[in-house]
């Protein structure tokens, strides 16, 4: 059986990409700071019939990092499957942007991602065979986003990772790709501090070209496709999946 890790697994786009994974056979390894929701989307797993366990990972701790994957490589040898997801997108002006604010955003949401990736990384390259699979955003492949500059240079970081990772680890045969969300229904995005809320949401349906906001199902079957044989020729790349937003808005 094929395992696969997945950060930020507890709640939208990681807990929709558990499901998807554990449902084609795969032991899913969930990982998230939310210790309550975590466990529950492993426990859902398991009930259904799959293979599941949760493990608390906090994406900002080296260490952490380093411990669950060791824990997980003791118990079922090298990943076969690694999905950064974590992150966060904080609204935050530039006048209030502080160091501090910075700071937590990258920690998160792009150190975050190569704190997993170098602790996976050796063991997948000994077992020459894998793929690791990072979450950028629109807003870090073409749109710019006012009052999330930190949020917007973050995920543009996570494409320079996908680019450079997918050459180094290539030659040992592992696959590094990226997918970036357009407006996906996700507790993020239907906050009204933090994103466009329910409402803004709605809105947004009605110049993207397919008519709906994404679910984050429709961003779970990319991810699982990518990290499967189907994509045995692509690594290095970031598919944007939006519903047709970006090459139609003009």
């Amino acid at each position: 059986m094929k395992t696969v890790l997945i950060t930020g697994a507890g709640i939208g786009i990681g807990e929709a990409t558990a499901h998807a994974f554990g449902k084609a056979g795969y032991r899913v390894i969930v990982t998230d700071i939310l210790e309550a929701e975590g466990a529950a989307v492993a426990e859902a797993i398991n009930a259904g019939g799959g293979t599941a366990e949760f493990h608390r990972l906090d994406v900002t701790s080296t260490e952490a990092a380093n411990a669950v994957v060791a824990a997980v490589e003791a118990e079922h040898g090298a990943l076969d499957v690694l999905v950064c997801n974590a992150g966060i997108a904080h609204k935050v002006p530039l006048d209030e942007l502080t160091d501090e604010k910075w700071d937590h955003t990258f920690e998160i949401d792009l150190k975050g991602m190569i704190r997993v990736v170098r602790a996976a990384a050796p063991k997948m390259r000994t077992a020459k065979s894998g793929a690791i699979v990072c979450l950028s955003s629109i807003m870090g492949v073409a749109y710019g986003w006012d009052e999330h500059v930190h949020y917007s240079a973050a995920k543009s970081g996570v494409v320079g990772l996908v680019r450079g990772l997918g050459v180094e680890l290539a030659k040992d045969g592992v696959r590094v790709n990226g997918v970036a969300p357009g407006y996906c229904r996700t507790a993020q995005a239907l906050s009204v501090q933090h994103s466009l809320g329910p409402e803004g949401l709605e809105e947004a349906a009605e110049f993207i070209p397919m008519g709906r906001v994404g679910e984050p199902d429709d961003i779970a079957d990319v991810i699982l496709f990518l990290a499967s044989d189907a994509a045995r020729y692509m690594t290095g790349q970031v598919v944007t999946v939006d519903g047709g937003l970006l090459v139609g808005r003009y």
